[in-house]
């Protein structure tokens, strides 16, 4: 035990003792000397990747330059040469046109008595073609009276037959030419039989007093937007030898009512007539008090 003690105090004197402490500094300082070495390599590497590439940077720089002058030149002398070749041809031109203009006088002073004969020529034709011209104006003019005038009493004829109330409609059906139904319709998208057509209300304006209808005529649907009120809608069936007129004279909110005219006779009927005298309702004795029925057809 005592030799034990005497070992461990031996090693506790030799650790504490100068030397060991000199052999830790010494270690330490080289270690410091190691990093600044490291350091001093890296900064160094550094500072020269930075030289090169300010270097690079110069030789761009430079390079970029010599570029953008010798673009500059070029522009300049593109720039003189377009002036020169538009300058030449300008004088190539005018000299064309002042060859030209001295050929034409030559050959005019050569032509003038054989241009003289065929001015005198196309003259006379030109007055012949204004005659003519005059002529046909005065037909047209002549024509289009005689159309504004037919157009002007079949207007009036047809706005004569629009009936605007049911007495009216009345008045109208005792004449014998046409069969009328009247009718009531309501906004919706279901169609309603009337006459000879079929009809559905889909919209009606009673501030602007005019309605979108839709209608199946010959299995063709048909749409009419906007009508205003009073105003026919004539229609011409595959069936029937007059046109079909729809008219309404009465705009109510959500609902229209009005009539359909349709020609009394259809074709087949009267080629079977033949030379026969069709008698129209309104020639047929009637009771002095007694109105044609006019048939109303119900709402849907």
């Amino acid at each position: 035990m005592e030799e034990h003690r005497e070992l461990n105090d031996n090693e506790n004197r030799e650790e504490n003792s100068p030397s060991a402490t000199n052999r830790w500094l010494l270690v330490a300082a080289v270690a410091l000397l190691v990093a600044a070495v490291v350091a001093f390599g890296y900064g160094y590497q550094q500072q020269t990747t930075v030289g090169h590439l300010k270097a690079q940077e110069s030789v761009a720089n430079a390079t970029i330059n010599d570029m953008q002058g010798q673009l500059s030149t070029l522009t300049t002398k593109f720039n003189e040469m377009s002036a020169a070749q538009q300058a030449a041809a300008q004088a190539e031109a005018q000299k064309k046109a002042q060859a030209v203009a001295a050929g034409a006088k030559t050959a005019g002073s050569r032509k003038s008595v054989v241009e003289s004969k065929q001015l005198k020529d196309l003259r006379a034709r030109l007055d012949d073609q204004q005659k003519q011209l005059k002529d046909t104006q005065d037909q047209v003019a002549k024509n289009r009276t005689d159309l504004e005038g037919s157009v002007s009493s079949t207007r009036d004829e047809l706005n004569g037959s629009i009936a605007k109330t049911h007495e009216e409609l009345v008045a109208l059906a005792k004449r014998g030419e046409r069969s009328y139904f009247e009718f009531d319709l309501t906004k919706s998208k279901q169609f309603q039989r009337v006459g000879p057509i079929t009809v559905s209300l889909r919209k009606a304006d009673t501030k602007h007093k005019n309605y979108d209808l839709q209608m199946i005529v010959d299995d063709n649907q048909l749409s009419k937007k906007k009508v205003n009120l009073y105003e026919p809608i004539w229609i011409h069936t595959e069936n029937e030898s007059q046109p079909v007129q729809v008219v309404v004279n009465r705009v109510e909110k959500n609902s229209v009512h009005g009539y359909v005219s349709a020609p009394k006779y259809k074709p087949s009927e009267l080629a079977a007539a033949g030379s026969a005298t069709v008698t129209p309702v309104s020639d047929r004795p009637q009771p002095p008090d007694e109105n044609p029925e006019i048939p109303k057809q119900p709402e849907q």
